[in-house]
C-alpha cells in the first residue's frame, strides 16, 4: 500500500481516502491516514483527500465534501490539530451525522 501510495503521489494522481476494497479493516481509518503520511502525503493533503477529494472522485462535491450552507455534512472532533498531528484521527471524540449528533 506505501509504495502504490508513494508512486500515486510522485504522479500527481488525485487518489480519494477511505475504500471498501477490503484492504484496511472498517473502523481504521486513524491507521490508515498515518500510512498515507508515511508515504509522503502532509496531514493536510489526507484530510483534504478524505474530504473535498472523495466527494470530487464520487460527482458529489455539490451536495458533500465541505462545510458550506446548504450541503449535507458528517463532522468528526478530535483533541487537537490532526494538520499537525494526523495520529489525533486515530481517537475520534465527537461524530456528527447530516447534523445529528452520533457520538457525543
Amino acid at each position: 500500500m506505501l509504495d502504490m501510495l508513494r508512486r500515486a503521489r510522485l504522479g500527481r494522481v488525485n487518489v480519494a481516502f477511505g475504500t471498501d476494497t477490503g484492504v484496511s479493516p472498517h473502523g481504521m481509518n486513524g491507521r490508515e491516514a498515518e500510512l498515507w503520511v508515511e508515504a509522503g502525503y502532509t496531514p493536510a493533503e489526507v484530510i483534504r483527500a478524505a474530504t473535498v477529494g472523495a466527494a470530487e472522485h464520487l460527482q458529489l462535491s455539490a451536495v458533500v465534501g465541505a462545510l458550506r450552507p446548504g450541503m449535507s455534512a458528517d463532522i468528526i472532533a478530535v483533541a487537537g490539530d490532526p494538520t499537525a498531528n494526523i495520529s489525533l484521527l486515530r481517537d475520534v471524540r465527537f461524530v456528527m451525522v447530516r447534523g445529528a449528533v452520533a457520538k457525543p
